[in-house]
């Protein structure tokens, strides 16, 4: 009767012994394949073809760049953006977006983790609650602005990732 736990847990412990810690390789190669495929998105989204990205909307100021990203600025850059597209549309490519950041965000803290840089979680930025006007009156020139931002964001954060990212 008592030997039934013993067996439990030695069969336990052998299960585990057998796993093995995903490569950090595979997560940077993960991380550039989602970037792209998230530019790839924005690509694909038919009215961003056509209007310049150099459009400017009032309320859109905030949104941070940096020319040297770190993981924490990266995040919190990335929870900006998620933010922002969770409140232009419920389009399905739109939601699609936001649940790729939301991935990438993911994949950029087991990065930093893995690097032993400190990243806190970054939830969304109360600057969004000011852009209630601006969304409604001007929708469709704001998606714009915010997609080519992003998708400038996401091209700059690939580039970093090749070199050597800081905390």
């Amino acid at each position: 009767m008592r030997c039934g736990p013993l067996c439990l847990f030695l069969w336990l412990w052998l299960c585990l012994s057998y796993i093995q810690a995903v490569p950090i390789q595979k997560v940077h190669d993960d991380t550039k394949i989602l970037i792209k495929t998230i530019v790839s998105r924005i690509n694909e989204i038919s009215h961003m073809q056509s209007v310049s990205s150099k459009h400017k909307v009032t309320g859109l100021d905030f949104i941070p760049f940096y020319p040297d990203l770190s993981f924490s600025k990266m995040d919190q850059t990335l929870a900006v953006y998620q933010q922002i597209i969770i409140n232009l549309s419920s389009r399905r490519t739109m939601v699609q977006i936001s649940n790729d950041l939301d991935n990438l965000r993911n994949l950029v803290h087991m990065l930093a983790s893995f690097r032993g840089c400190p990243v806190p979680q970054t939830r969304g930025p109360d600057l969004l609650e000011n852009l209630g006007g601006a969304f409604k009156e001007s929708i469709y020139s704001t998606e714009v602005v915010a997609l080519s931002r992003l998708q400038r964001f996401l091209q700059e954060m690939l580039l970093q990732l090749d070199h050597s990212t800081m905390c």
